[in-house]
């Protein structure tokens, strides 16, 4: 890179050495109306000529070299993927947008290998970050005005992508057990919870049906609703070690797969996740009643992004699984989860 003075007219297309700096006395306006490293075009001309501006001291690439908005444009073309619109560059940044309400997906180990050379920072959220249109999810930037070729080529080799995955509009059935919310005798707490939670993921409940404690009776109604169309059927109650509590074994008896029983979260540990074929069977732990986010709330948005934890994913739960339970509650925007 070398600089060169040239005419207004020839510095069309090419890079400024510096800042360019305006003063308007009727408006009280001094700042640099161009950075460096700006592109001079066409519509340029004639502001420039307003400023006094004959000549300009503009910068010449090398072959092996990249201005940084051309390299800031590259890495995020191949970044975006679906989900996320990419935004025009400035000085150098882009940013990835999300297009709709869904979950942030990429692999960070990727974003780790691109930050490995230090003219590039790519910062983003966390991963399964719950994420609304129009969030910035990731900026990206160099750091030098322009870098070699080869720099680019080393991040675009790396395949990192990143997309937001849409949720399903999944169908929901509802087992209640314990004998004394069948009987009357307490209210159920969780209904207008569940409902409340599965509305903001865009999906509908199918019904709710009292079990009691019997172990052929949950699972019974386990298979009613997989049989109705359920795609994700919801146990609470019972999920604890005593001796009435057979949720978990309807469950196994129900499922195809065990996922996980138990997770590394609090509140919520005694969460279970099960499968039958592509449907989805929770055993939610009793604190979902009276805790408004537990570890169901890690597990949920995933469930309606399609994308199930295994074991191996959640064991790494532990690790800013615990809720602060603070006074003034900003989840999903705040610790608890966020690398889960």
């Amino acid at each position: 890179m070398r600089k060169k003075t040239v005419s207004l007219d020839q510095a069309i297309g090419h890079i400024l050495s510096h800042d360019l700096t305006k003063i308007d006395v009727k408006t009280g306006f001094k700042g640099a109306i161009f950075k460096k490293g700006h592109v001079v075009g066409q519509d340029d001309i004639e502001t420039l000529r307003s400023m006094g501006r004959e000549h300009l001291t503009i910068l010449e690439l090398e072959e092996d070299e990249v201005h940084e908005d051309d390299a800031a444009l590259a890495l995020g073309s191949a970044i975006c993927g679906r989900g996320l619109k990419l935004t025009a560059p400035s000085e150098g940044r882009c940013n990835l947008i999300a297009d709709f309400r869904g979950l942030l997906y990429f692999d960070p180990d990727k974003v780790h290998l691109i930050n490995c050379d230090s003219d590039w920072v790519v910062v983003t959220l966390y991963p399964y970050t719950m994420v609304e249109p129009g969030d910035i999810v990731a900026g990206f930037r160099i750091l030098p005005l322009v870098i070699k070729k080869a720099q680019l080529e080393r991040a675009l080799h790396v395949g990192a992508k990143f997309e937001v995955r849409a949720y399903k509009p999944l169908k929901v059935g509802l087992v209640t057990t314990g004998r004394e919310i069948k009987s009357g005798m307490i209210e159920d707490a969780f209904r207008p919870k569940l409902e409340r939670k599965i509305a903001y993921f865009g999906g509908s409940l199918l019904g709710q049906n009292m079990a009691g404690d019997d172990l052929f009776e949950i699972e019974e109604a386990i298979r009613n609703f997989l049989d109705s169309g359920a795609d994700l059927v919801i146990c609470t109650g019972g999920m604890s070690v005593d001796a009435d509590d057979n949720t978990p074994r309807a469950i196994a008896q129900a499922c195809d797969e065990i996922k996980f029983k138990g997770i590394p979260a609090l509140p919520g540990s005694m969460l279970m996740v099960g499968m039958k074929g592509q449907k989805v069977i929770i055993g939610a732990p009793a604190c979902v009643v009276h805790d408004e986010w537990t570890s169901l709330d890690l597990i949920l948005p995933r469930i309606f992004a399609g994308t199930i934890p295994s074991f191996d994913e959640v064991r790494k739960f532990g690790v800013g699984g615990l809720c602060r339970r603070c006074k003034m509650c900003t989840f999903p925007n705040c610790s608890f989860g966020v690398k889960a």
